[in-house]
């Protein structure tokens, strides 16, 4: 098969990031249980990274490629591991002080950060359509939360704000570092930065953990890594703005989850904001497309991976 042929398989495409948006509603779910149980935000994040570090060090030293992780621009990486931290600190946070379905839902306003730092960082001309798609997102924003007089607590839904907000600068910064270093050297640098500041407050937030909770630990940290795998691999097969319609089914599988873990539905309020959240950042995407920019414009680079 060609090598064409391999890197446009749509279909493929889709599929593999149907996958990724499952795997990693799982793993949102354990982050959230591994919260319940007692397990500081901290060390969930630590255990999230340990293993990314260790098991890409182990197979470039068995394939003889540790050569890929050279990199000429170490502050960069330092400077979007410490952006990253915060970003999947609030990520994290925002599951654990929201229901799954809402946290998902305002994690998709990450579009519409982005093209309000892309006009505003990168100075690129946004039009009608998509500043017509921020607004009414954050309009279904504003119907699911019902600041001061809903069932979602503001410090929740700033926390995920928050988040999509740091995701969507990040998604500057990896565009800006892929020039240079591959996607398997980012998400190295990233983990290797962090797992030592992460470290450093483990002496003062571990506890011992039952077999259970170690599951939890255990099982996050395999559905992160996988999920981070799926979502690369689906920008193998498909450009960007093909496939992110897929990471909207998070929202159901968020919402499945959350039904069978917690036997908790969302209130009408969250039908009713969440289809304008997703149909703002399908019109994003659409936008994006027809104006034939590369899929590693801002606005749909927020889409790509992003551990």
């Amino acid at each position: 098969m060609t090598t064409h042929q391999n890197h446009h398989r749509p279909m493929l495409a889709l599929v593999i990031r149907l996958g990724a948006a499952l795997v990693l509603s799982v793993m949102l779910l354990l982050v959230k249980l591994a919260s319940e149980s007692g397990i500081h935000l901290a060390e969930i994040l630590f255990w999230r990274q340990v293993p990314t570090v260790a098991l890409i060090a182990a197979w470039l030293v068995a394939t003889g490629g540790l050569a890929r992780l050279q990199t000429r621009r170490l502050g960069k990486h330092g400077l979007r591991a410490a952006y990253g931290l915060v970003g999947m600190a609030l990520n994290f946070g925002a599951v654990t002080l929201l229901p799954l379905a809402e946290a998902t839902t305002i994690n998709f306003t990450t579009a519409f950060w982005a093209v309000i730092l892309s006009a505003l960082i990168l100075h690129e001309r946004v039009g009608p359509w998509r500043w017509t798609a921020v607004l009414l997102g954050f309009g279904g924003v504003l119907i699911i939360t019902q600041p001061g007089d809903g069932h979602i607590p503001l410090l929740g839904a700033l926390v995920g704000l928050g988040a999509a907000f740091m995701i969507a600068l990040i998604s500057i910064q990896v565009r800006d570092l892929a020039r240079t270093d591959e996607p398997l050297s980012i998400v190295f640098w990233f983990s290797a930065f962090s797992i030592p500041v992460l470290g450093a407050a483990m002496p003062f937030v571990a506890t011992a953990h039952s077999p259970y909770q170690w599951s939890l630990l255990a099982g996050l940290a395999g559905f992160g890594l996988l999920g981070q795998l799926l979502l690369t691999a689906s920008l193998r097969y498909g450009a960007v703005a093909s496939v992110i319609v897929m990471d909207y089914s998070a929202l159901i599988w968020a919402t499945l989850l959350g039904w069978m873990a917690f036997d908790l539905l969302p209130p009408a309020t969250t039908w009713i904001g969440a289809p304008l959240i997703v149909s703002a950042g399908l019109i994003i995407a659409w936008r994006e497309h027809t104006l034939g920019k590369t899929p590693r414009s801002p606005a749909v680079a927020a889409q790509e991976p992003n551990p």
